[in-house]
């Protein structure tokens, strides 16, 4: 994996960590995948070890849980 993958599901808290996200690492080096809005990326990030959101997946695998804005079960619905 070239670039880390923020996951988030557009509620203010991921929002928020979106911007800081992006001003720490660069656009360039980040994916933005909203979870609310692309549902058939539920199952990637799920077994990418993904609990709640925000989260950032490094591109060493490593999972990053940011917060807390809402559980896999909420962005399910």
């Amino acid at each position: 994996m070239s670039k880390s993958i923020f996951y988030h599901a557009g509620c203010p808290v991921c929002v928020s960590a979106e911007h800081d996200i992006i001003a720490l690492v660069g656009e360039a080096n980040v994916e933005v995948v909203h979870l609310g809005s692309d549902k058939s990326r539920i199952a990637e990030a799920e077994k990418a070890g993904v609990k709640s959101v925000p989260a950032l997946l490094t591109t060493n695998g490593n999972v990053l849980h940011i917060n807390f804005g809402a559980s896999m079960a909420d962005v399910k619905g």
